[in-house]
């Protein structure tokens, strides 16, 4: 049995396409999920558009924002059963016994390998995932809204795990893509007053931003906003920005003592001084991916509604529409674009 499936078979700018693939195989402690939705991540932009920074196993199937239903179990897995509504994190081949996977953070294995670009990924009808990484949903949530908690992990980590945001503080998050703008919700929701920075190009995403969370607005220069309070500047940055020079901008806007949370990759090479970053005494925090717990911590806010991304989903296209559905989020014109295998 044969479905279709968005495929990155080589390097090149463009090398993506709709190619027939074979249903996967199990091994004893996988299952089988069938797709029913997938989130368009950046990376999997970046991968289209060749200026991506990770190394790719070519060819690979897109897609590591994803849920559905169990349609098989392999011979050793407990606890699940056919029919069951789940989500899968991304970390699909780790070492167990590396010494961050025995302490909890195989995220930070130096091995892993993730779905979309180390193995096969969720943009084709069916695909083959660990149960060790598996979450149930509750029936309460869409399944078109479950899909997107991979990335709402990624922001629970750069902003509740890996900053240290107290109620009444003042933060900036640098880029209002889909990452930036989950970022900004998370950090309303911890009480903080957020700006989000942006280009004139991302007025459509700033405001998707402000109406529906809560976040003031800025294009280009957040200066005068971050020092509005004492002159000193703001609490805290969340870099969410796919370029490195917004760093720049972060130390600058910060306070002395103040917290720079890096979230976003960008692979191009800084070119200036750390030297205000010491003299300030500033802590830059890198985050990077999610673990078990702040699964199971996202999930319950996505099923009481505390935390809602139906605001930033722009569309649901079918898997054969993928270009549309790419070209419309690498535009800015939607925030997130979302796929349904048919």
């Amino acid at each position: 049995m044969k479905s279709a499936a968005v495929v990155n078979f080589a390097p090149e700018k463009g090398s993506v396409e709709i190619r027939e693939v074979d249903r996967p195989t199990l091994g004893e402690e996988d299952v089988l999920l069938e797709v029913a939705n997938v989130g368009v991540c950046g990376s999997d932009l970046h991968q289209w558009t060749a200026d991506h920074s990770w190394p790719v196993n070519y060819p690979v199937i897109l897609g590591h924002e994803f849920g559905g239903h169990i349609v098989e179990l392999g011979s050793a897995v407990g606890g699940w059963k056919e029919g069951d509504r789940v989500v899968s994190e991304t970390a699909a081949i780790i070492d167990s016994s590396n010494p961050m996977s025995r302490r909890g953070f195989y995220n930070l294995d130096p091995t892993r390998k993730g779905f979309g670009y180390g193995v096969d990924g969720a943009m084709t009808k069916y695909v083959r995932v660990p149960s060790r990484i598996l979450h149930a949903v509750d029936d309460a949530l869409p399944l078109e809204h479950a899909c997107l908690t991979e990335p709402c992990c990624v922001a629970f980590n750069a902003v509740v795990r890996n900053a240290r945001i107290e109620p009444g503080d003042r933060v900036v998050v640098m880029g209002p893509g889909t990452i930036g703008i989950l970022c900004a919700a998370m950090a309303r929701l911890c009480g903080a007053e957020v700006a989000l920075v942006g280009l004139e190009s991302d007025r459509q995403r700033l405001e998707i931003a402000h109406l529906n969370y809560g976040c003031d607005v800025i294009v280009g220069d957040p200066r005068d906003w971050a020092r509005q309070r004492d002159g000193l500047g703001c609490d805290g940055v969340i870099d969410a920005a796919g370029v490195s020079a917004t760093l720049e901008v972060a130390i600058d806007v910060v306070r002395p003592a103040g917290w720079i949370s890096k979230v976003g990759w960008g692979r191009q090479p800084l070119n200036f001084s750390l030297d205000p970053l010491v003299q300030k005494n500033v802590t830059l925090q890198g985050s990077f991916s999610h673990h078990w717990a702040i699964w199971e911590r996202v999930l319950a806010l996505l099923t009481s509604g505390q935390l809602n991304v139906a605001p930033i989903i722009g569309g649901v296209w079918p898997i054969d529409q993928w270009h549309d559905a790419f070209e419309k989020m690498h535009r800015g014109d939607v925030v997130k674009s979302v796929l349904k295998p048919v």
